[in-house]
């Protein structure tokens, strides 16, 4: 059922975006008095569609992109037989090359305006939730596994992160950090501070999804028991909301990580726990642990978190900021990829990579904010120069505005035709990848 959700949520989402964005080229186009002959969401072969004045509007069975048929174009289609005739007044060829640039880049346009609307709706609606640094140097940091290999032990308190004083734990681990060269972290460990350096290599490690997640720190979370689930181990053992675990089997259970951990490595086993119930009294209790590691109860998670809302204005200043940084992000990651810095393999996700990180439940939040990230995405990627791209239509038009010289038709038909073969392998590194995420 998860694996379902995750694909119907990539399928929705990608139908928006692909829909959109082509939606911006058919506008553009029409806007210029130019024929569009088809505009699919989906690739062919066609399930669904119909016919409305000159346009035939269909959705496809491969829903992995989309497109608009312009007459007088030379695209993906490789449809150049009309092209040896005289153009025709509602003909792409026809036009002047600056309304051509417009058609190209409608869809990136349209693209950009979507996510940078999604990130300004979820900023206003939503606000911002954020532990500060008082508040996390309350407890410390929590380290996973790579955090380790680092250095990092729980509870650390970090004072600064590249000589800068922080207000925020996100700024510890935002991209400004993690793709910056030697970010490093002053660190307080009992009596004794310290420096800490991302290492070389960190970059790939963190990019390994299958080992790492994704993480290396995170905040310790002490937690008491928010509500128990009738006829569970938790209920069975007597345990009440307001109830906070000190240890099981001899080791620290305050915070959540703890907990976890060690109900993890003691599936369907029987262990002892010293709980304190809210009135401070301390007891010992038999806790049956279930096969999926858990005991039957709900946490709350015992930290201050402050909040922000913002205002309509705040909320454009601040939405269209973390949109444009999704593609600045990008720019970067992209030259650490081609400098060798990291691992394309474990660094670029295909359509599956991408399904899970919707995740196996629909929370409409997290989706809205997926979407918006992707349809940045997508504006960067397709603004690329490779031929078969937008940014490919985009590099001949602007030489062509530039020199007064349109490039041959069989320079496009040969440029699209390498596009189109990049673009395939690229799909299917992408695919294959996934796949050997997953499996191995």
């Amino acid at each position: 059922m998860e694996g379902l959700i995750m694909a119907a949520q990539l399928m929705l989402g990608l139908s928006i975006l692909v829909g959109l964005h082509e939606l911006g080229h058919l506008l553009a186009a029409k806007a210029f008095g130019m024929r569009v002959e088809k505009y699919s969401i989906g690739f062919p072969p066609k399930i669904w569609g119909f016919q409305y004045g000159e346009t035939e509007y269909s959705f496809g069975a491969i829903p992995l992109g989309g497109f608009v048929k312009i007459s007088g174009m030379i695209d993906e289609s490789l449809d150049t037989a009309s092209m040896s005739a005289e153009p025709e007044s509602w003909e792409f060829r026809a036009k002047p090359a600056w309304q051509r640039l417009i058609v190209m880049m409608g869809g990136i346009i349209v693209n950009v305006i979507t996510g940078v609307f999604i990130f300004i709706v979820i900023t206003y609606n939503s606000g911002e939730s954020y532990l500060t640094k008082d508040v996390l140097n309350q407890n410390g940091i929590a380290a996973y596994e790579l955090g380790q290999e680092i250095g990092f032990k729980n509870g650390d308190k970090v004072l600064k992160v590249n000589g800068q004083d922080y207000s925020r734990f996100q700024e510890l681990i935002n991209n400004d950090v993690i793709l910056k060269e030697n970010s490093s972290y002053t660190v307080q460990r009992g009596d004794s501070v310290f420096t800490l350096t991302l290492p070389n290599g960190f970059l790939n490690k963190y990019a390994d999804k299958k080992k790492y997640d994704g993480q290396f720190i995170s905040y310790l979370k002490p937690f008491e028991i928010k509500q128990v689930m009738a006829g569970s181990a938790a209920a069975d053992a007597g345990l009440q909301e307001g109830d906070r675990f000190i240890s099981i089997e001899g080791k620290s259970a305050n915070y959540f990580s703890d907990f976890k951990s060690i109900l993890d490595a003691n599936k369907e086993k029987e262990v002892t726990a010293v709980i304190q119930s809210k009135t401070g009294q301390t007891r010992e209790a038999k806790l049956q642990i279930g096969e999926d590691g858990t005991l039957g109860f709900y946490p709350e998670i015992l930290l201050d978190f402050a909040h922000q809302e913002y205002t309509f204005g705040e909320s454009v200043n601040k939405g269209s900021q973390q949109a444009f940084n999704v593609v600045w992000v990008n720019i970067k990651a992209f030259g650490k990829i081609f400098r060798g810095e990291v691992s394309a393999s474990k660094s670029l996700s295909g359509p599956i990579g991408i399904a899970q990180m919707f995740g196996g439940q629909w929370i409409w939040s997290k989706f809205w904010y997926l979407t918006g990230l992707l349809s940045m995405v997508l504006a960067f990627m397709n603004f690329l120069p490779i031929p078969a791209l937008d940014g490919g239509h985009v590099v001949f038009l602007t030489y062509e505005i530039v020199s007064g010289q349109k490039p041959s038709d069989k320079f496009l038909e040969g440029a699209q035709k390498v596009g189109m073969v990049l673009l395939l392998g690229l799909m299917v590194f992408a695919i294959f990848n996934d796949l050997f995420k997953a499996i191995f």
